[in-house]
C-alpha cells in the first residue's frame, strides 16, 4: 500500500479479484455477483479505503465539486470576506472552493485563466483585474459558467453582482456637503476599472447636484494601497487650501488616510468606502460605505450553482445583481 493507504489494487488483491471487479462493486454497475460485491465491500472496510473521487469524476466527465474563486489581492481583508460567502454556498452544494490570485496584473490573470482551462473545475467566480474582459472567454469554452463579482463583464456574456458603488459614493459625499464640507479630497482608485469610475462618479454627482466645482487638485487616482493613499493625503494635506474632509475609496486606503491625518495632526474627517472590522477603535471619527462582503461572495456563488443546475437547458440572458449600501459613522 502506497504511503499507507490501500489503493483500489490492494482491495482487488486482497479480496481475490480484479481491480475491474473492484470498480463496478463501488460503482453499484452490473457484471459483478453479490457475493462479489459483498466480498469487494467487506475488504474495503476493513482495509479502510476511500475512492479517489476526483479521478473518478475526471474519468467520467462528472462534475468534480471544486469552484475557483480568483481575486486580486489576498492581503485585502474584503477578499477574505468575500470568500466567506463563497465558501458557505459551495459547502451547501457539497462542493469546494480553490482561491487564485492575479495580483491586479494581466499578465498573471492571463496566467490564471491557462491555468484554470486546463483544471477540471465546474466553474469560476471572478475579480477581474482588467477593464477588459475578452481574454476571460476562456473560462467559458467548454461550458463552465463564469460570474463575475464587484464589475459586470466586458466584452463577455456572463452573470455579475455589483455593489451599488455608485449611489454609496454619492450619498456618503452628499452626507459631508450638508455639513458644510466644501473642499472633500478624494482618494481614489484606477477610473479605467468600473469601481473606480462608478465611485468617482458618484462623488461628481453629488459635488453636481450641491452646485460645486470640482477643484482637481483635490483628486489623486490610483492610489491603490495604504502606503501610497496615506501619501497621496500628505500632499493634498499640504495645499495652501486643504480639504477639510477626505474620502478613501476603499478600505485599505482609509487605513492610509487616517494614517496621514493621525501624523500631520489634522482635523479633516475622514470617510471612506468599504467598512472596517475595527472601525470603532480609531481615535479619529470615521464615516463609511457599508455593505455585506459576504453577501456579495455568496450571491455570486448562488448564480453560479444557479448556472450549473440549468446548464442542459441551454443559454439564457445573463444575471445581473447589486448588493445595496448604508452609511455609518463611528464615533
Amino acid at each position: 500500500m502506497a504511503n499507507g493507504r490501500p489503493t483500489m489494487r490492494d482491495i482487488a488483491a486482497q479480496a481475490g479479484v480484479s481491480p475491474m471487479s473492484v470498480s463496478r462493486a463501488l460503482s453499484g454497475g452490473s457484471g459483478v455477483s453479490e457475493q462479489t460485491r459483498a466480498q469487494v465491500l467487506a475488504t474495503v472496510e476493513a482495509l479502510g479505503y476511500q475512492p479517489n473521487e476526483f479521478a473518478r469524476q475526471l474519468r467520467t466527465g462528472g462534475p468534480t465539486h471544486v469552484i475557483a474563486l480568483v481575486v486580486t489581492h489576498l492581503a485585502n481583508p474584503f477578499y477574505a470576506e468575500l470568500a466567506l460567502g463563497v465558501e458557505r454556498v459551495a459547502a451547501a452544494h457539497g462542493s469546494r472552493v480553490m482561491i487564485m490570485s492575479t495580483m491586479a496584473d494581466l499578465d498573471t490573470e492571463r496566467e490564471v485563466v491557462t491555468d484554470l482551462r486546463r483544471r477540471p473545475v465546474d466553474g469560476v467566480i471572478i475579480i477581474p483585474a482588467t477593464p477588459d474582459h475578452r481574454h476571460l472567454a476562456g473560462l467559458t469554452d467548454q461550458g463552465r459558467p463564469v460570474v463575475f463579482a464587484t464589475t459586470p463583464p466586458n466584452g463577455i456574456d456572463a452573470d455579475s453582482v455589483t455593489v451599488d458603488d455608485f449611489g454609496g459614493m454619492r450619498s456618503l459625499c452628499t452626507r459631508l456637503l450638508s455639513v458644510g464640507h466644501t473642499r472633500i479630497g478624494l482618494i481614489g482608485l484606477n477610473h479605467a476599472m468600473w469601481t473606480g469610475s462608478e465611485r468617482h462618479r458618484g462623488y461628481a454627482a453629488a459635488h453636481a447636484e450641491a452646485g460645486l466645482t470640482i477643484d482637481s487638485a483635490l483628486i489623486a487616482e490610483r492610489a491603490g494601497d495604504i502606503e501610497t493613499a496615506s501619501q497621496a493625503t500628505r500632499r493634498l494635506l499640504d495645499l495652501d487650501d486643504p480639504p477639510t474632509a477626505i474620502i478613501a475609496t476603499n478600505n485599505q486606503m482609509t487605513i492610509g488616510v487616517l494614517r496621514a491625518v493621525r501624523d500631520v495632526g489634522s482635523t479633516a474627517a475622514v470617510a471612506g468606502f468599504d467598512d472596517l472590522e475595527v472601525a470603532d477603535l480609531f481615535q479619529h471619527p470615521l464615516t463609511v460605505v457599508k455593505y455585506q462582503a459576504e453577501q456579495l461572495g455568496s450571491r455570486s456563488a448562488e448564480l453560479l450553482f444557479n448556472r450549473l443546475a440549468l446548464r442542459d437547458e441551454g443559454p439564457s440572458q445573463p444575471a445581473r445583481e447589486m448588493i445595496t449600501t448604508s452609511i455609518v459613522r463611528y464615533r
